[in-house]
C-alpha cells in the first residue's frame, strides 16, 4: 500500500517511515506540515495518507484541514488522522465527512502496533477505524435528553463497535453473539434512533452523529 505520512515530530515520523516500510508498505512521502502534505498527495497519490491533528505552523489544526481538503480533492484517499487527546470536534468534522476510508486514532495506539496496523489496512480498504476511547468519549451523555437512553447496554456495546469503524461480523466476534443477533441489535439502534426510514445516507453514520455533540 503506498502512504504518506505527515508529522512534524522527526522521531515520530521517521518511526513511522521504518515501521511501515518493514511492513512492505510503500511511504511515498513523508512531511512535517499541512501544506507539504496537500503537496505531496496531488504529487504521488498515495492509496492512505497518515496525519497529525495539529501541526505547523500554529500547532492547532493544520492537519485536521488538510485531511479535509484531502477527502474533498481526492474521496478515493483514505485518511488516518493521529491526535494526542480525544478533540471532539475533529473527530465530529471526520465523522460527518462520509467514513468510508477514514480513521481517527489517538497517538498512543500507534504503540501498540498491530492495531495500528489493522486500523490502517481497515482505512486503505475503504473501511472506518476510530479509536475506542475517542468513541467512549463521543458516546458518553448522562442527561435526560440523551438519545442514547433508549438503548440496551447490549445495543450500546454493538454501537461503540459500529462506531470504531466494525462490520457486523466483526462485532459478532467481539461480543460472542451471532450475526443475526448483531443484525437484531442494529436495526434495533436504527429505530430507537428514528433513522430506520432514512434513504440516501449512510444510517451507520447517522447513529453516531445523531447523538454528538459541539
Amino acid at each position: 500500500m503506498r502512504v504518506i505520512l505527515a508529522e512534524d515530530s522527526v522521531l515520530l515520523r521517521e518511526g513511522l517511515v521504518r515501521l511501515l516500510t518493514e511492513e512492505d508498505h510503500a511511504v511515498v512521502a513523508a512531511v512535517g506540515d499541512g501544506d507539504a502534505l496537500l503537496a505531496a498527495v496531488a504529487e504521488h497519490r498515495p492509496e492512505v495518507v497518515v496525519a497529525d491533528v495539529r501541526m505547523p505552523p500554529t500547532h492547532t489544526d493544520e492537519g485536521l484541514r488538510a485531511a479535509l481538503e484531502i477527502r474533498r480533492r481526492w474521496p478515493g484517499t483514505g485518511v488516518l488522522v493521529l491526535s494526542q487527546y480525544v478533540e471532539k470536534r475533529y473527530a465530529t468534522e471526520l465523522l460527518g465527512s462520509d467514513t468510508n476510508g477514514v480513521g481517527y486514532l489517538l497517538k498512543d495506539r500507534v504503540a501498540q502496533v498491530e492495531e495500528f496496523l489493522a486500523a490502517l489496512d481497515r482505512v486503505g480498504a475503504g473501511g472506518a477505524a476510530f479509536d475506542p476511547e475517542v468513541v467512549r468519549q463521543l458516546l458518553a451523555r448522562t442527561t435526560h435528553a440523551d438519545p442514547l437512553a433508549r438503548l440496551t447496554p447490549r445495543e450500546r456495546d454493538v454501537l461503540a463497535h459500529m462506531a470504531e469503524g466494525h462490520t457486523n461480523a466483526s462485532i459478532a466476534a467481539a461480543l460472542h453473539v451471532s450475526s443475526s443477533a448483531v443484525e437484531k441489535h442494529v436495526n434495533a439502534i436504527f429505530d430507537k434512533l428514528e433513522l430506520s426510514h432514512v434513504t440516501g445516507y449512510s444510517r451507520r453514520v447517522l447513529a453516531i452523529l445523531r447523538y454528538l455533540g459541539t
